[in-house]
Protein backbone atom coordinates (compact mmCIF):
# COMPACT_ATOMS: atom_id res chain seq x y z
CA UNK A 1 0.00 0.00 0.00
CA UNK A 2 1.40 3.61 -1.10
CA UNK A 3 2.14 5.92 1.60
CA UNK A 4 0.31 9.11 1.73
CA UNK A 5 2.82 11.24 3.39
CA UNK A 6 4.67 10.52 0.88
CA UNK A 7 2.55 11.38 -2.28
CA UNK A 8 5.07 14.03 -4.44
CA UNK A 9 1.91 15.78 -5.41
CA UNK A 10 1.18 16.80 -1.36
CA UNK A 11 1.29 20.45 -0.28
CA UNK A 12 1.33 22.42 2.52
CA UNK A 13 0.04 25.31 3.91
CA UNK A 14 3.10 26.31 5.23
CA UNK A 15 4.92 27.92 2.49
CA UNK A 16 8.05 25.62 1.28
CA UNK A 17 10.35 27.44 -1.08
CA UNK A 18 11.20 25.94 -3.85
CA UNK A 19 14.10 23.47 -3.59
CA UNK A 20 13.71 23.27 -0.25
CA UNK A 21 15.47 20.47 1.85
CA UNK A 22 12.40 20.31 3.67
CA UNK A 23 9.27 20.24 1.96
CA UNK A 24 6.29 18.22 3.92
CA UNK A 25 7.21 14.95 2.62
CA UNK A 26 10.52 15.12 5.06
CA UNK A 27 9.59 16.20 8.05
CA UNK A 28 12.71 15.62 10.00
CA UNK A 29 13.16 15.39 13.39
CA UNK A 30 15.31 18.06 15.45
CA UNK A 31 15.18 20.14 18.75
CA UNK A 32 14.46 23.44 18.39
CA UNK A 33 14.10 26.70 20.73
CA UNK A 34 13.14 30.50 20.25
CA UNK A 35 15.63 33.00 21.55
CA UNK A 36 15.82 32.70 25.39
CA UNK A 37 13.31 29.65 25.71
CA UNK A 38 13.73 25.67 26.54
CA UNK A 39 14.61 23.98 23.51
CA UNK A 40 11.49 21.28 22.56
CA UNK A 41 10.93 18.93 19.82
CA UNK A 42 10.28 19.91 16.42
CA UNK A 43 10.22 18.85 12.58
CA UNK A 44 11.23 20.89 9.47
CA UNK A 45 8.88 22.45 7.18
CA UNK A 46 10.10 25.34 4.70
CA UNK A 47 12.02 27.59 6.42
CA UNK A 48 10.31 26.70 9.82
CA UNK A 49 10.36 24.40 12.69
CA UNK A 50 7.10 23.44 13.67
CA UNK A 51 7.06 23.12 18.05
CA UNK A 52 5.40 19.61 18.52
CA UNK A 53 5.10 20.75 22.22
CA UNK A 54 2.85 23.15 21.29
CA UNK A 55 0.78 20.82 19.41
CA UNK A 56 1.00 18.26 22.03
CA UNK A 57 -0.21 20.57 24.73
CA UNK A 58 -3.04 21.97 22.68
CA UNK A 59 -4.40 18.36 22.04
CA UNK A 60 -3.49 17.93 18.67
CA UNK A 61 -1.43 14.89 19.29
CA UNK A 62 -3.58 13.07 21.74
CA UNK A 63 -4.19 9.63 20.93
CA UNK A 64 -0.80 8.51 19.81
CA UNK A 65 0.11 5.28 21.02
CA UNK A 66 2.26 5.56 23.79
CA UNK A 67 3.62 9.27 23.21
CA UNK A 68 2.84 11.39 26.51
CA UNK A 69 2.79 15.16 26.31
CA UNK A 70 5.96 15.51 27.95
CA UNK A 71 7.90 13.52 25.34
CA UNK A 72 7.85 16.15 22.45
CA UNK A 73 8.51 18.95 25.65
CA UNK A 74 11.95 17.02 26.03
CA UNK A 75 15.19 18.38 24.88
CA UNK A 76 16.70 15.32 23.21
CA UNK A 77 14.47 12.80 20.74
CA UNK A 78 15.58 10.59 23.35
CA UNK A 79 12.87 9.66 24.77
CA UNK A 80 10.75 9.47 21.42
CA UNK A 81 13.39 7.19 19.88
CA UNK A 82 12.67 4.43 22.49
CA UNK A 83 8.89 4.11 21.65
CA UNK A 84 9.58 2.45 18.43
CA UNK A 85 8.74 2.44 14.82
CA UNK A 86 4.64 1.97 15.40
CA UNK A 87 4.91 5.39 17.50
CA UNK A 88 6.80 7.03 15.04
CA UNK A 89 4.96 5.66 12.26
CA UNK A 90 1.88 7.84 14.12
CA UNK A 91 2.95 10.55 14.71
CA UNK A 92 4.55 11.10 11.22
CA UNK A 93 0.79 10.25 9.67
CA UNK A 94 -0.61 12.94 12.32
CA UNK A 95 1.91 15.82 11.46
CA UNK A 96 1.82 15.04 7.82
CA UNK A 97 -2.23 15.65 7.79
CA UNK A 98 -1.80 18.67 10.76
CA UNK A 99 0.64 20.61 7.66
CA UNK A 100 -1.31 19.46 4.72
CA UNK A 101 -2.67 21.84 2.89
CA UNK A 102 -6.68 21.98 3.33
CA UNK A 103 -5.88 21.22 7.14
CA UNK A 104 -7.03 23.59 9.04
CA UNK A 105 -6.29 22.43 12.53
CA UNK A 106 -3.76 24.31 14.13
CA UNK A 107 -4.68 27.39 11.94
CA UNK A 108 -8.57 27.54 13.47
CA UNK A 109 -6.40 26.85 17.10
CA UNK A 110 -5.23 29.63 16.84
CA UNK A 111 -1.70 28.15 17.08
CA UNK A 112 -0.16 29.00 13.67
CA UNK A 113 2.08 31.73 14.94
CA UNK A 114 3.26 30.36 18.23
CA UNK A 115 3.82 26.87 17.01
CA UNK A 116 5.65 27.53 13.36
CA UNK A 117 9.28 29.34 14.72
CA UNK A 118 11.25 31.36 12.28
CA UNK A 119 14.40 28.97 12.14
CA UNK A 120 16.19 31.91 11.13
CA UNK A 121 15.41 33.23 15.16
CA UNK A 122 15.83 30.02 16.59
CA UNK A 123 18.31 27.72 17.98
CA UNK A 124 19.48 24.10 16.49
CA UNK A 125 20.09 21.72 19.41
CA UNK A 126 22.29 18.37 19.08
CA UNK A 127 18.63 16.08 18.57
CA UNK A 128 19.80 13.27 20.23
CA UNK A 129 22.08 12.16 23.42
CA UNK A 130 24.32 9.51 22.02
CA UNK A 131 24.87 7.03 25.03
CA UNK A 132 27.26 5.36 22.39
CA UNK A 133 29.01 6.33 19.46
CA UNK A 134 30.52 3.82 16.78
CA UNK A 135 32.74 5.05 13.35
CA UNK A 136 32.87 2.43 10.84
CA UNK A 137 34.70 2.31 7.85
CA UNK A 138 32.17 1.28 5.10
CA UNK A 139 33.61 3.26 2.07
CA UNK A 140 35.81 0.57 0.03
CA UNK A 141 37.22 3.90 -2.04
CA UNK A 142 38.34 5.20 1.02
CA UNK A 143 39.62 2.42 2.59
CA UNK A 144 41.62 1.69 -0.69
CA UNK A 145 42.97 5.08 -1.00
CA UNK A 146 44.29 5.47 2.97
CA UNK A 147 45.73 1.44 2.63
CA UNK A 148 48.00 2.48 0.06
CA UNK A 149 49.28 5.82 2.22
CA UNK A 150 49.73 3.97 4.63
CA UNK A 151 50.66 0.99 3.67
CA UNK A 152 52.93 1.61 0.06
CA UNK A 153 54.10 -1.56 0.03
CA UNK A 154 51.64 -3.74 1.48
CA UNK A 155 47.81 -4.57 -0.17
CA UNK A 156 45.73 -1.89 0.72
CA UNK A 157 42.97 -3.55 2.39
CA UNK A 158 43.86 -5.55 5.20
CA UNK A 159 42.27 -9.31 5.28
CA UNK A 160 39.67 -8.44 7.18
CA UNK A 161 38.26 -5.70 5.15
CA UNK A 162 35.91 -7.40 2.90
CA UNK A 163 34.02 -9.88 5.39
CA UNK A 164 33.62 -6.88 8.13
CA UNK A 165 32.57 -4.44 8.46
CA UNK A 166 35.43 -2.45 10.54
CA UNK A 167 34.50 -0.15 12.93
CA UNK A 168 35.93 1.40 16.35
CA UNK A 169 34.40 2.86 19.34
CA UNK A 170 34.57 6.57 19.31
CA UNK A 171 33.37 9.57 22.18
CA UNK A 172 30.29 10.46 22.78
CA UNK A 173 30.78 12.87 24.56
CA UNK A 174 32.65 15.04 22.04
CA UNK A 175 29.41 14.58 19.16
CA UNK A 176 28.42 18.49 18.69
CA UNK A 177 25.31 20.04 16.53
CA UNK A 178 26.13 21.95 13.37
CA UNK A 179 27.56 25.00 13.82
CA UNK A 180 29.66 24.45 16.59
CA UNK A 181 33.16 25.53 16.29
CA UNK A 182 36.51 23.09 16.35
CA UNK A 183 38.97 23.57 18.30
CA UNK A 184 42.42 22.29 16.87
CA UNK A 185 43.59 19.53 18.80
CA UNK A 186 46.89 19.13 20.59
CA UNK A 187 48.55 15.92 20.67
CA UNK A 188 52.22 13.28 20.50
CA UNK A 189 53.08 12.98 16.51
CA UNK A 190 55.94 10.94 15.34
CA UNK A 191 59.46 11.97 16.30
CA UNK A 192 60.91 14.64 13.79
CA UNK A 193 63.94 12.97 11.52
CA UNK A 194 67.30 12.72 13.72
CA UNK A 195 64.70 12.54 16.96
CA UNK A 196 64.16 10.11 19.36
CA UNK A 197 61.02 11.36 21.38
CA UNK A 198 57.31 11.88 19.68
CA UNK A 199 56.64 15.78 19.11
CA UNK A 200 53.67 17.86 21.23
CA UNK A 201 51.92 20.31 19.80
CA UNK A 202 49.04 21.67 17.67
CA UNK A 203 48.07 18.95 14.95
CA UNK A 204 49.03 20.61 11.75
CA UNK A 205 47.23 17.62 9.18
CA UNK A 206 43.72 18.59 10.52
CA UNK A 207 40.93 16.80 8.64
CA UNK A 208 37.29 16.60 7.60
CA UNK A 209 35.44 13.54 7.04
CA UNK A 210 32.12 13.51 5.11
CA UNK A 211 29.82 10.71 6.85
CA UNK A 212 26.48 9.86 6.98
CA UNK A 213 25.30 8.39 10.34
CA UNK A 214 22.47 6.43 11.53
CA UNK A 215 20.13 7.10 14.79
CA UNK A 216 18.87 4.21 16.51
CA UNK A 217 15.69 3.28 18.85
CA UNK A 218 14.26 1.05 21.13
CA UNK A 219 17.59 -1.06 20.80
CA UNK A 220 18.06 -4.70 22.03
CA UNK A 221 18.90 -6.73 25.27
CA UNK A 222 22.48 -7.32 26.96
CA UNK A 223 23.08 -10.96 24.71
CA UNK A 224 20.89 -11.04 22.30
CA UNK A 225 21.69 -9.53 19.04
CA UNK A 226 19.58 -7.52 16.30
CA UNK A 227 19.51 -9.48 13.37
CA UNK A 228 20.07 -8.42 9.69
CA UNK A 229 16.40 -8.73 8.83
CA UNK A 230 15.07 -6.38 12.27
CA UNK A 231 17.28 -3.59 11.58
CA UNK A 232 14.60 -1.95 10.29
CA UNK A 233 12.72 -1.66 13.64
CA UNK A 234 15.90 -0.13 15.26
CA UNK A 235 17.34 2.72 13.15
CA UNK A 236 15.15 5.59 13.18
CA UNK A 237 17.35 8.17 10.56
CA UNK A 238 19.85 9.43 8.91
CA UNK A 239 22.21 12.37 9.72
CA UNK A 240 25.12 14.05 8.05
CA UNK A 241 28.43 13.58 10.21
CA UNK A 242 31.71 14.95 10.00
CA UNK A 243 34.02 13.07 12.29
CA UNK A 244 37.06 15.77 12.40
CA UNK A 245 40.56 13.76 12.00
CA UNK A 246 43.69 15.18 13.10
CA UNK A 247 45.81 12.47 10.66
CA UNK A 248 49.44 13.21 11.97
CA UNK A 249 48.16 12.26 15.59
CA UNK A 250 46.41 9.39 14.08
CA UNK A 251 49.22 7.95 12.07
CA UNK A 252 51.29 7.76 15.15
CA UNK A 253 48.91 6.49 17.67
CA UNK A 254 46.65 4.26 15.49
CA UNK A 255 48.83 1.08 15.80
CA UNK A 256 47.59 -1.58 17.09
CA UNK A 257 44.33 -0.49 18.67
CA UNK A 258 43.46 2.11 16.08
CA UNK A 259 42.28 5.11 16.45
CA UNK A 260 42.15 7.53 19.88
CA UNK A 261 42.89 10.97 20.32
CA UNK A 262 42.93 11.88 16.60
CA UNK A 263 38.86 11.26 16.25
CA UNK A 264 37.83 11.83 19.72
CA UNK A 265 38.28 15.39 19.92
CA UNK A 266 35.14 16.30 17.90
CA UNK A 267 32.29 15.26 15.61
CA UNK A 268 29.66 17.24 14.24
CA UNK A 269 26.05 15.78 13.22
CA UNK A 270 23.49 17.90 11.58
CA UNK A 271 20.27 19.64 13.08
CA UNK A 272 17.32 17.44 11.66
CA UNK A 273 17.73 13.46 11.67
CA UNK A 274 15.65 12.77 8.59
CA UNK A 275 13.26 9.24 9.43
CA UNK A 276 13.52 5.75 7.33
CA UNK A 277 9.74 7.19 6.18
CA UNK A 278 10.61 10.06 4.17
CA UNK A 279 14.08 7.93 2.62
CA UNK A 280 11.84 4.82 1.48
CA UNK A 281 11.55 6.39 -1.97
CA UNK A 282 15.06 6.69 -2.29
CA UNK A 283 16.42 2.89 -1.11
CA UNK A 284 18.43 1.42 -3.55
CA UNK A 285 20.80 -2.10 -4.05
CA UNK A 286 24.26 -1.57 -2.36
CA UNK A 287 27.18 -2.64 -4.53
CA UNK A 288 27.80 -5.99 -5.55
CA UNK A 289 30.08 -7.95 -2.44
CA UNK A 290 32.91 -10.29 -3.18
CA UNK A 291 33.09 -12.61 -1.14
CA UNK A 292 29.40 -12.95 -0.22
CA UNK A 293 29.42 -11.91 3.36
CA UNK A 294 28.38 -14.49 6.09
CA UNK A 295 24.54 -15.52 6.55
CA UNK A 296 24.02 -12.91 9.27
CA UNK A 297 25.69 -10.40 7.52
CA UNK A 298 23.02 -10.91 4.19
CA UNK A 299 19.85 -9.03 4.02
CA UNK A 300 16.97 -9.39 1.60
CA UNK A 301 15.84 -5.81 1.36
CA UNK A 302 17.88 -3.22 -0.61
CA UNK A 303 20.16 -1.03 1.88
CA UNK A 304 21.62 1.20 -0.27
CA UNK A 305 20.72 4.93 -0.21
CA UNK A 306 20.72 7.23 -2.96
CA UNK A 307 21.82 10.30 -1.22
CA UNK A 308 24.14 13.18 -3.07
CA UNK A 309 26.73 14.69 -0.65
CA UNK A 310 28.87 17.28 -1.34
CA UNK A 311 31.68 19.54 0.64
CA UNK A 312 32.59 22.81 0.56
CA UNK A 313 35.01 24.85 1.89
CA UNK A 314 35.55 28.69 3.06
CA UNK A 315 38.62 30.44 4.23
CA UNK A 316 38.07 33.06 6.73
CA UNK A 317 35.60 35.99 4.96
CA UNK A 318 35.85 34.42 2.23
CA UNK A 319 32.56 32.33 0.64
CA UNK A 320 32.06 28.19 0.49
CA UNK A 321 33.76 26.86 -2.47
CA UNK A 322 32.41 23.04 -3.75
CA UNK A 323 35.48 21.13 -4.35
CA UNK A 324 33.85 16.93 -3.22
CA UNK A 325 30.33 15.70 -4.56
CA UNK A 326 29.93 12.12 -4.36
CA UNK A 327 27.02 9.57 -3.09
CA UNK A 328 25.83 7.32 -0.20
CA UNK A 329 24.27 4.23 -2.67
CA UNK A 330 28.06 3.42 -3.48
CA UNK A 331 28.74 2.68 0.36
CA UNK A 332 30.15 -0.85 0.26
CA UNK A 333 29.03 -1.76 4.04
CA UNK A 334 25.21 -0.96 4.18
CA UNK A 335 24.00 0.34 7.71
CA UNK A 336 21.94 -2.80 7.87
CA UNK A 337 25.15 -4.83 8.15
CA UNK A 338 26.53 -2.29 10.78
CA UNK A 339 24.25 -2.54 13.09
CA UNK A 340 23.98 -6.59 12.63
CA UNK A 341 27.73 -6.61 12.82
CA UNK A 342 27.49 -4.06 16.26
CA UNK A 343 25.66 -6.35 18.46
CA UNK A 344 26.65 -10.23 16.59
CA UNK A 345 28.24 -10.25 19.86
CA UNK A 346 25.67 -9.38 21.75
CA UNK A 347 25.94 -5.41 22.53
CA UNK A 348 23.63 -3.17 23.19
CA UNK A 349 22.26 -0.29 21.23
CA UNK A 350 19.91 2.11 23.05
CA UNK A 351 17.93 5.05 21.87
CA UNK A 352 20.22 8.08 20.72
CA UNK A 353 22.98 5.33 19.92
CA UNK A 354 25.10 7.15 17.12
CA UNK A 355 26.99 4.97 14.14
CA UNK A 356 28.45 6.82 11.26
CA UNK A 357 29.80 5.12 8.35
CA UNK A 358 32.90 6.37 7.60
CA UNK A 359 34.59 8.43 5.42
CA UNK A 360 32.21 8.07 1.87
CA UNK A 361 34.49 8.49 -0.92
CA UNK A 362 33.72 7.34 -5.03
CA UNK A 363 36.16 6.56 -7.31
CA UNK A 364 36.68 10.05 -9.48
CA UNK A 365 38.96 12.59 -8.36
CA UNK A 366 36.47 15.10 -6.44
CA UNK A 367 34.53 13.00 -5.19
CA UNK A 368 36.84 11.79 -2.26
CA UNK A 369 35.59 12.70 1.16
CA UNK A 370 38.46 14.04 3.10
CA UNK A 371 41.35 16.32 2.45
CA UNK A 372 43.81 13.66 2.74
CA UNK A 373 42.57 12.25 -0.48
CA UNK A 374 41.80 14.76 -2.31
CA UNK A 375 45.18 16.28 -1.88
CA UNK A 376 46.88 12.94 -2.07
CA UNK A 377 48.29 13.84 1.89
CA UNK A 378 49.18 17.08 1.10
CA UNK A 379 51.16 16.68 -2.09
CA UNK A 380 48.51 18.53 -4.50
CA UNK A 381 47.10 20.95 -2.54
CA UNK A 382 43.26 22.59 -3.65
CA UNK A 383 43.33 25.39 -5.44
CA UNK A 384 41.15 28.13 -3.95
CA UNK A 385 39.77 31.48 -5.15
CA UNK A 386 42.58 34.47 -4.56
CA UNK A 387 45.28 32.13 -5.45
CA UNK A 388 45.22 30.13 -1.94
CA UNK A 389 45.60 26.67 -1.36
CA UNK A 390 45.00 23.73 1.11
CA UNK A 391 46.73 20.95 1.80
CA UNK A 392 44.89 20.59 5.07
CA UNK A 393 42.53 22.49 6.93
CA UNK A 394 43.44 25.82 8.62
CA UNK A 395 42.62 27.76 11.25
CA UNK A 396 39.42 30.20 10.30
CA UNK A 397 38.60 27.46 7.82
CA UNK A 398 34.62 26.68 7.67
CA UNK A 399 34.23 23.29 6.19
CA UNK A 400 29.98 22.71 5.03
CA UNK A 401 28.70 19.53 4.64
CA UNK A 402 25.25 19.06 2.69
CA UNK A 403 23.28 16.24 1.18
CA UNK A 404 19.92 15.32 -0.23
CA UNK A 405 18.10 13.24 -2.42
CA UNK A 406 16.55 14.51 -5.42
CA UNK A 407 15.56 12.79 -8.97
CA UNK A 408 12.60 12.98 -11.34
CA UNK A 409 9.12 14.49 -9.99
CA UNK A 410 9.98 13.76 -6.44
CA UNK A 411 10.37 16.86 -4.06
CA UNK A 412 13.96 17.41 -2.69
CA UNK A 413 14.36 15.17 0.27
CA UNK A 414 17.21 17.12 2.13
CA UNK A 415 19.33 16.86 5.13
CA UNK A 416 20.30 20.85 5.98
CA UNK A 417 23.85 21.06 6.63
CA UNK A 418 26.83 20.21 8.88
CA UNK A 419 28.70 23.22 9.11
CA UNK A 420 32.50 24.08 11.38
CA UNK A 421 34.69 26.45 11.48
CA UNK A 422 38.37 25.73 12.87
CA UNK A 423 39.52 27.46 15.82
CA UNK A 424 43.41 27.69 17.05
CA UNK A 425 44.62 25.14 19.29
CA UNK A 426 44.14 26.17 23.20
CA UNK A 427 45.12 22.61 24.69
CA UNK A 428 47.82 21.67 26.97
CA UNK A 429 50.90 23.41 25.85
Amino acid sequence: MSDPTLDPDLRSWVPVPEGSDFPIQNLPYGVVSRKGEPPRIGVAIGDGALDLGELSLAGLLDGLDGVRHEIFLADSLNPFLALGRGAWRAARERISGLLAEGDRRILDAGLAERAIVPVADADLHLPFIPGDYVDFYSSLEHATNLGRMFRPEGEPLLPNWRHLPVGYHGRSGTVVVSGTPIRRPFGQTAPEAGEAVPAWGPSRLLDFELEVGFVTGPGNALGEPIPIDRVGEHVFGLVLVNDWSARDLQRWEYQPLGPFLGKSFATSVSPWVVTMDALAPWRVAPPPQDPEPLPYLRADEPWGFDVGLEVGLAPEGAEVVLFSRTNLRGLYWTIAQQLAHATSNGATARPGDLFASGTISGSERGSQGSMIELTEAGRRPLELPGGSSRAFLEDGDTVVLRGGCEAGDRPRIGFGEVRGTVLPAGGVR
